[in-house]
Parts: C-alpha cells; sequence; structure tokens
C-alpha cells in the first residue's frame, strides 16, 4: 500500500489545519457564476428565469476530502422583485450536509442601467454525522454519537450593486451559529459568521475580445481572511479562457464554452500550492448554467454574471 492510501482521517486533519483553517462553508472556483448561494441579493438580477448546476471534486484522490453539488434557480417577478432558490450538498470526512434556502431580493433603479439590489434567504439545512466512515486512528478519541438528519435554520441577508458590465456584492449567508463538521479538530461545533465580498468588471478590448476580472473575499470571524482573484477572456461571445489564484492555496485554470445563447458549460482545475499537494491530484469543477430567454431578449453583450 502506497504513502497516499495509507493517509488516514486524522492525517487529512492535520494537514487542513495548514491549508484551511475556518473554512466552513463550501467554496468555488467558479463562484462568479455561482454567486445565489452566497448572496441572497443576487436573485432575479440576470434578468430572466436562470438555472446553475454545479460539481465539485476537491483534493481528488484524498480519502475524506469535500465534494460539493449545488444547484440554483432565480427569475425576477415583475419589475422589481426576485426570487430564486438554492441547494447545496456538502461532503467531507464524515459529515454531510445539505442546504435548502429560499431567497428574495427587491431592487432600486438608479439612474442609467444601475441597480442596487437588497435579498433576505431563510431556509435550512440537514446535518448528517458518521463516524464510522472513513479510516481512523486507533490511539483517537473521536468517536461521538451519529448525527441523523439533524434540521438547522439559516436566515442571511445581502447588498448587490449591479449594472450591465459591473457588479459588486456584500452578504452574511446565515447569521445563525448553527452546527457543522469542524474537519480540524474532528468534533461537532459551532458555526462561525461568513462575510462575502464578491465583485467583478467587463471590458470590451475589441468587437471580438471581452476581459473580466473579479474577486471573492471570505471574512470568518477569528480566521484568516480567504481571497480568490481571477481573470477571464471571452472570445467571439464563445470561448472563455481564464485563469483565478487563491491567496496561499492554490492556482487555477478555467475554461467555459458558450454552447448556446441559451446553454454554457464551464470546467476549472485547481492545482493545490500548500503542503497537501504531494497528496492528491488536483481539484476539478464543473458547471452548466441555463438562460431561459428568446432569441428577440438576448443579452447583446454578455456579462458573465
Amino acid at each position: 500500500m502506497n504513502l497516499k492510501n495509507k493517509i488516514t482521517i486524522s492525517s487529512l486533519v492535520f494537514l487542513l489545519t495548514l491549508v484551511s483553517y475556518g473554512q466552513q462553508d463550501p467554496q468555488y472556483t467558479d463562484y462568479m457564476f455561482n454567486t445565489l448561494t452566497v448572496n441572497s441579493a443576487y436573485a432575479g438580477s440576470r434578468g430572466h428565469l436562470t438555472l446553475t448546476g454545479l460539481h465539485r471534486s476537491q483534493w481528488v484522490g484524498l480519502d475524506g476530502a469535500p465534494t460539493t453539488q449545488s444547484f440554483s434557480v432565480d427569475s425576477p417577478i415583475g419589475k422589481n422583485v426576485g426570487l430564486g432558490v438554492s441547494l447545496v450538498n456538502d461532503r467531507i470526512g464524515p459529515s454531510d450536509e445539505f442546504y435548502l434556502d429560499a431567497n428574495f431580493s427587491y431592487t432600486l433603479r438608479l439612474v442609467k442601467d444601475r441597480k442596487l439590489s437588497f435579498g433576505v434567504k431563510g431556509g435550512g439545512k440537514l446535518f448528517n454525522v458518521d463516524w464510522t466512515r472513513g479510516s481512523y486512528q486507533e490511539d483517537e478519541d473521536i468517536f461521538q454519537d451519529n448525527i441523523e438528519n439533524k434540521f438547522l435554520p439559516t436566515i442571511g441577508a445581502g447588498v448587490y450593486y449591479h449594472t450591465n458590465k459591473s457588479y459588486i456584492g456584500l452578504s452574511v449567508p446565515n447569521f445563525l451559529t448553527n452546527q457543522y463538521y469542524d474537519a480540524i479538530q474532528n468534533s461537532v461545533d459551532a458555526e462561525r459568521l461568513h462575510f462575502y465580498l464578491i465583485g467583478g468588471m467587463v471590458f470590451d478590448l475589441n468587437s471580438n475580445l471581452k476581459f473580466k476580472p473579479a474577486f471573492l473575499g471570505k471574512f470568518v470571524t477569528g480566521a484568516p481572511i480567504i481571497v480568490d482573484l481571477s481573470a477571464n477572456f471571452m472570445i467571439h461571445d464563445v470561448l472563455r479562457l481564464g485563469a483565478s489564484y487563491r491567496w496561499d492555496d492554490s492556482v487555477s485554470g478555467l475554461v467555459g464554452f458558450q454552447i448556446s445563447p441559451q446553454l454554457m458549460i464551464g470546467y476549472a482545475y485547481d492545482y493545490t500550492t500548500t503542503e497537501i499537494q504531494d497528496f492528491n491530484n488536483g481539484t476539478h469543477e464543473i458547471m452548466l448554467r441555463f438562460d431561459l430567454i428568446s432569441k428577440e431578449k438576448q443579452l447583446k453583450s454578455p456579462r458573465f454574471f
């Protein structure tokens, strides 16, 4: 048996202390296309019904590493109101968390194409921990009673300023300090407040080339700041190529293809830059987005968001 196969969950816990202290919520490399999961004010901002699905396999080859699936649907309802639903399934080690949230936004229309949206969300998560899953070192007293389908409520809020070619948003996905699985302590603990700051802009370099820088900052009480920086290029409004950097964590390559005016597919690969790089084969993320828009209402200049 090689070294990679001998790594136990407790070894993973040690490595996590080096690279992801304070990380509690799922993270995404294609965060610029998955905004509703962190900011309720985003609901309906694209101006039509949008469905987005994403799968993320983190640190492939490392037993007990995180895997995440998310799905969201949102749409404007009337002139100023947006509604949306987001679902997230997150697994790490012995724990599973399934989130279901309803999102509501109200938009103030400012001068020209500028808009300011306020959002609230409410829902809950089902929390499961099965301590028999995975392998543990025998001398560690980490076993506790299993948790099965424990319901924990979520309440969040956000604000989102956007134009046709730029956006910035601030949000708190959950004000309640519910329970979660702490991969560092290998125990069930209380969540800390998460604050998200997200933004981006689209530049027309020429008639066939657009450039979009974007960022996401995650601030968790008592933990280091997590910052993602990305840069994407859109070629002929069809092919998207880009790169991303997560501070002190990973570098990523991103690619996307606008299959049709309604359907887009994206893929991202993360290469870990920390000590854990020797024990995994990278992180893979695939994303699909479907926009229910008629030919007459197609966006003349894709916003990337």
